[in-house]
């Protein structure tokens, strides 16, 4: 079957429009058969209901697409353009008490519906009721929107200019708010801004005015995804496969989610089932090889990775995906195809950007530098190319964590917070060693690796929304908590992590680097948790994240002075707290812990009040699923081989050493000022 349709890309709605009215005349059926398979997709779409309708008239079937109509609105009444499209008809058919009617229900479902204002309005002027016509014309003249293919292109406009779209668009939605099309084209602007939990409302308002909208159901689950929401992502695909078991995409779709939700074997055999139908799919070996890679089946997932190409050389993830393996080495005949795949005619630039990475993984293993950072840097700028990043906000936001959270707010005797000491976060910088931390965490019977949760950011994220509809005022005082309970947002981190959790265990680790973002929350919200900083060289730390394509391709690693800059914020925040909470976070230092691991284990256990177990040296034998990009070196023994590596290109990286300034060699100290 194949993969299920949905509107993502500009006019292929639009598209399908046109062909369906282009079959209007010469052959009816086949015009209705397309307009009801686009209503299935994107019931209620106005223009798609005029021609199903125009069509019923057009053959003087008007009984028959009253009927038609009114089953429709008996499974989604919540939709203003069928009660419209209704309205139309039974005026058509002189019924016009029943068309008041349905205009009524418009209205209440969109107070500003313009058009239907204006049919209002004719109806009662016939009737000679001109008072209340008068009004009728009145209230369209008040509402007024946009065109919505006009919508449609506004929603494509570039990253910087979203907010002119979601202004635009939110003023479409204040007229017609039951507006699918609307709502989801809304929802996808902000799954690009990377605003997920604000495209999970919108697509999830999408399924309560309209539960079979596929369409909406499909980019639900994509935000959920973005999220790390698998038990949800997984009842969402449950309920699209209901209507169509055999539908591929779902199916795939699922097995990610079963990965994603630590049902690792499951997931594989979801794989395993689908490809003795789909064995010639690419995109389904690729989802396979990421699966058997979270399971840590090396040996597979290479086997899956290749077979991805064998079917379609243009995929060139998949190379990415060989080298993300790291303990894997390429061929002489790997690195030829790799350079094919560069000058191929009609290669991409989103694909160029994997074989770049790829390339740069290779010629560093063959020890061939100058050709490896030329890659790295020419797959790093491709990718900044389509994701600007802006410091600015990043140290904004670091000076407003300091100015709240102060010696003083943490001596108030006010509110506590929550006492739970269940959760250990390891917090710090993408590739600092916070994987092999939890790892070696997980390894002990009293401890459950929960991976990287989203839960401390989506808090903040809504706490950070109230600030700015309130309009805080500079400072440090502590009216940012607006009333907030620190116990209660405590509680509502717990809650919201209890999704993620698969064991009754005492402790758990919450792994999200970019929670040292909120450290003042989770010292204010959590007293009693541990927290870690996993903290590496600098130049070693930041040129790792250089050579990285991160899922969400958005952050600071794409340019190396924006990495330097964003190390040196992480610097000075964490210095912040160790002068107002001293000893409040444990510090890991990488270099340490892979050159005394027995002894740097030892202190990591004390600080989290844990006996010391042997398994926990042992880490490398503990089975569980990890996500992350460190899966492979985590599996082995502690290795010295990553220590220095930044010296091998050290010649390329001056932008990188400048914009650390002293933090290079204070390391592991932090300079006296930064």
């Amino acid at each position: 079957m194949e993969q299920v349709r949905t509107f993502n890309d500009a006019g292929s709605l639009w598209n399908g429009i046109a062909s369906a009215a282009h079959c209007l005349e010469s052959d009816p059926n086949e015009a209705e058969r397309q307009i009801q398979e686009i209503l299935k997709l994107a019931p209620g779409q106005q223009q798609a209901l005029q021609l199903l309708v125009d069509g019923r008239r057009a053959r003087g079937d008007l009984a028959g697409a009253r009927v038609m109509l009114e089953s429709m609105i008996s499974e989604t009444p919540r939709l203003a353009t069928l009660h419209f499209e209704l309205a139309l008809l039974l005026a058509d058919m002189g019924e016009q008490e029943a068309a008041l009617r349905s205009l009524s229900c418009v209205i209440a479902l969109e107070p500003k519906h313009a058009q239907a204002w204006r049919v209002l309005g004719d109806l009662l002027a016939a009737s000679g009721n001109m008072p209340g016509a008068a009004d009728a014309f009145a209230q369209q003249f008040a509402s007024s929107a946009s065109d919505l293919m006009t919508l449609e292109q506004v929603s494509a406009l570039e990253t910087d200019q979203a907010e002119i779209a979601e202004n635009v668009m939110r003023d479409y939605l204040n007229v017609f708010s039951t507006d699918l099309h609307a709502l989801e084209l809304l929802g996808k602007l902000h799954m690009r801004a990377g605003h997920f939990e604000t495209a999970e409302e919108l697509f999830k308002r999408t399924l309560e005015i309209a539960p079979p909208f596929q369409s909406g159901r499909v980019n639900y689950i994509s935000s959920l995804r973005q999220q790390l929401k698998p038990d949800e992502e997984l009842r969402q695909l449950d309920i699209l496969l209901e209507d169509d078991p055999d539908n591929r995409e779902y199916r795939r779709l699922k097995a990610q989610a079963l990965s994603a939700s630590g049902q690792a074997e499951e997931a594989i055999r979801s794989c395993e089932d689908l490809l003795r139908t789909e064995a010639e799919w690419p995109e389904l070996w690729l989802t396979y090889a990421h699966v058997l890679r979270v399971a840590g089946r090396q040996g597979p997932c290479v086997a899956a990775y290749r077979k991805v190409l064998e079917l379609d050389s243009r995929r060139t993830e998949a190379w990415w995906g060989l080298a993300n393996l790291r303990t894997f080495h390429f061929s002489p005949a790997d690195l030829q195809d790799m350079r094919s795949g560069l000058v191929r005619d009609g290669s991409s630039e989103g694909q160029q950007e994997y074989l770049h990475f790829a390339l740069g993984k290779a010629l560093e293993d063959l020890r061939q530098y100058d050709e490896s950072f030329a890659h790295y840097q020419r797959g790093n700028a491709l990718i900044r190319l389509g994701n600007p990043y802006d410091f600015a906000s990043i140290s904004e936001g670091i000076a407003r964590e300091k100015s709240r959270f102060t010696a003083a707010f943490f001596d108030s005797p006010a509110d506590r917070g929550c006492p739970s000491a269940a959760p250990i976060f390891i917090l710090g910088l993408a590739r600092s060693g916070s994987t092999l931390i939890e790892q070696i965490l997980a390894s002990h019977s009293l401890v459950e690796g929960a991976g990287e949760l989203p839960s401390l950011a989506a808090i903040v994220r809504r706490l950070e929304s109230k600030d700015a509809d309130t309009n805080e005022a500079a400072g440090g005082s502590d009216n940012f908590l607006k009333g907030e309970s620190l116990k209660t947002l405590g509680e509502e981190y717990l809650e919201r992590c209890r999704p993620h959790r698969k064991t009754s265990k005492p402790y758990f680790t919450d792994k999200m680097p970019t929670n040292f973002h909120h450290l003042g929350w989770i010292l204010a919200m959590l007293p009693n948790a541990r927290i870690i900083d996993a903290r590496r060289h600098p130049l070693d730390c930041c040129f790792s994240n250089f050579r990285q394509i991160f899922p969400s391709l958005q952050g600071p690693s794409y340019d190396l002075a924006d990495m330097g800059a964003y190390y040196l914020g992480y610097v000075d925040l964490l210095a912040h707290f160790d002068r107002v909470l001293p000893g409040r976070v444990h510090r890991v230092i990488y270099e340490n812990l892979v050159q005394d691991p027995e002894r740097e284990i030892g202190r990591l256990l004390d600080h989290c009040g844990l006996p010391f177990e042997e398994s926990c040296l042992r880490f490398h034998a503990t089975e569980r699923g990890i996500r992350t990009i460190s899966s492979e070196q985590v599996r082995q023994p502690i290795y010295k081989d990553s220590l220095g590596q930044w010296r091998n290109y050290e010649r390329w990286l001056r932008p990188l050493e400048v914009a650390l300034g002293a933090v290079v060699n204070a390391y592991p100290a932090v300079p006296g000022l930064i």
